[in-house]
């Protein structure tokens, strides 16, 4: 607990330091309103800080260092541009450790089973498409042998990327590295719920980038989000969030007939055949639902649909490994599952625990063990909770609870489990796993979601193209494609030789 201590310390220090300010045009700025709100650690429910409020007019403030900025940047060689990313990259890795420490104290996010990870994933973004600048390429046409005709790609603009208080550093990356690299410059709106790591990333990427370059704001939906998405210089916006936030955002980009990158809910199924290992599918299981993220992933297997044959089996090996993990002190590297992200988020939780342990022959398994030390009385913990008996047409299994809740259901065949699978508006994340080869590739066809795995459950990394359909949103992350095709604007050039 020492260590636990000392990294708590220096990361409330950072906090501190980092409170009250905007970033903008390569300086700290407070709010113009003078305006503040606190930031909880909610695992022990105390202050650590606060962020700037943001409003209209400190948008426009962001707005305009990146509109000035943007061309500049844009005639940046592609080399160089990859040399900043790259040297991005370096010094974000160099402090990752005091990122994560940040990270867990804001999100309640355990630092060694979640918050390292998503710090050094942050820098691999930066590095990945510091790599991917000389890719923007364009085309030769063959479209008449008098005429030169070619394509070329040009950076959109000014991007405005808002982002989730979930794994906000990864997300972030994922929008602000292929935009950059492709000559745009970037305005962030970061989640009031976890606004100091990513605005300490900023701080680290305006060491190396072009002052305006790269900018963040914090602030709230409807008085800092908003007005960032409306304002006329915004020539993109790329979002992750909830369905309806997104649709908001997609309806306001189409009045100004902007496009737009949305990375929305999910509610992802697994299915596990009969003749799968059965110890590996449990710990995919058990990595699967992010229980080590408390369940708030977009990804999370959230319905797991197990052959009637091995599901007891299947249920009591997944109840004894998330009960042998630990839940307590986000900075304690003894700790396996921190805690649920703000007040509002434990109460949506709670609804949904008690709403299906009121369904008709369901079971709720309540799993690890709550800290019960003085200084978590007011921590934000909530056990994770496999549900048996629930069908996949119950609320439980149809919408998007954000936490550590999974409903396991039994299928007698391999198209019963396809069609279960299918059955939801979500379409964002899958699993199957079998030893059957020919069963997997036919599974990865049908299942429809736009992230499919056989027989692991990873989560998005940089190079794999990543985005879902249906409710679950529009366009890709975290690949070349995503740079190309979602964050320039291809032009062609005919030119006459006769």
């Amino acid at each position: 607990m020492g260590n636990s201590s000392q990294a708590a310390a220096a990361a409330i220090s950072l906090a501190q330091r980092l409170s009250g300010y905007h970033l903008i045009g390569g300086r700290f700025t407070p709010a113009l309103s003078g305006a503040s709100f606190p930031v909880l650690n909610p695992a022990t429910g105390k202050e650590i800080g606060r962020a700037a409020e943001g409003a209209a007019a400190d948008v426009d403030a962001a707005v305009e260092a990146a509109f000035k900025a943007q061309a500049a940047w844009a005639r940046t060689s592609a080399r160089e541009r990859g040399k900043a990313l790259h040297e991005c990259a370096r010094r974000l890795l160099e402090h990752s450790e005091e990122i994560a420490q940040l990270l867990a104290l804001e999100t309640g996010k355990a630092i060694r089973s979640e918050s390292r990870g998503e710090a050094t994933l942050v820098a691999e973004s930066f590095s990945f498409y510091g790599g991917l600048t000389s890719e923007l390429k364009g085309e030769t046409v063959p479209f008449d042998p008098k005429m030169l005709t070619l394509t070329q790609r040009e950076p959109i603009g000014v991007v405005a990327a808002i982002i989730p208080w979930n794994a906000p550093l990864m997300l972030m990356a994922f929008k602000i590295a292929p935009a950059l690299a492709a000559g745009n410059t970037v305005v962030v709106k970061s989640a009031e719920e976890a606004p100091l790591a990513a605005l300490r990333v900023m701080e680290i990427l305006n060491e190396v980038l072009p002052a305006g370059v790269a900018n963040i704001l914090s602030g709230d939906g409807p008085a800092c989000g908003a007005p960032l998405v409306d304002h006329p210089r915004i020539g993109k916006v790329t979002f992750t969030g909830s369905v309806e936030t997104g649709k908001h955002i997609a309806r306001a980009a189409a009045e100004k007939l902007i496009p737009v990158t949305l990375e929305l809910g999910g509610k992802s199924p697994m299915i596990v055949m009969g003749d799968a290992d059965l110890d590996k599918a449990v710990a995919g299981a058990v990595a699967g639902m992010r229980f080590t993220r408390q369940g708030q992933s977009c990804t999370a297997a959230s319905r797991m649909f197990v052959h009637e044959s091995i599901v007891d089996a299947f249920v009591e090996k997944v109840k004894e490994k998330v009960n042998a993990m630990k839940m307590g002190d986000p900075l304690d590297e003894a700790t396996d599952i921190g805690s649920i992200i703000s007040q509002a988020q434990f109460e949506r939780v709670h609804f949904y625990i008690k709403l299906g342990e009121q369904v008709p022959g369901a079971k709720s398994h309540r799993l690890s063990a709550v800290p019960d030390g003085p200084e978590f009385k007011d921590g934000l913990f909530v056990q994770p909770v496999i549900f048996t008996g629930v069908s996949n047409d119950h609320r439980l299994a149809r919408e998007e609870i954000f936490g550590p809740v999974t409903c396991v259901i039994a299928f007698k065949d391999y198209e019963d489990a396809i069609r279960q699978a299918n059955d939801s508006d979500f379409a964002l994340a899958a699993t199957i796993w079998t030893s059957n080869i020919t069963l997997a590739m036919d599974a990865t066809q049908r299942l429809q979601a736009g992230f499919v795995q056989v027989n692991q459950n990873i989560v998005a990394q940089p190079g794999l193209s990543y985005g879902g359909i249906k409710q679950s949103g529009l366009g890709k992350e975290a690949s070349l494609e995503a740079m190309l095709e979602h964050f320039t604007n291809k032009k062609t050039i005919i030119i006459n030789l006769a």
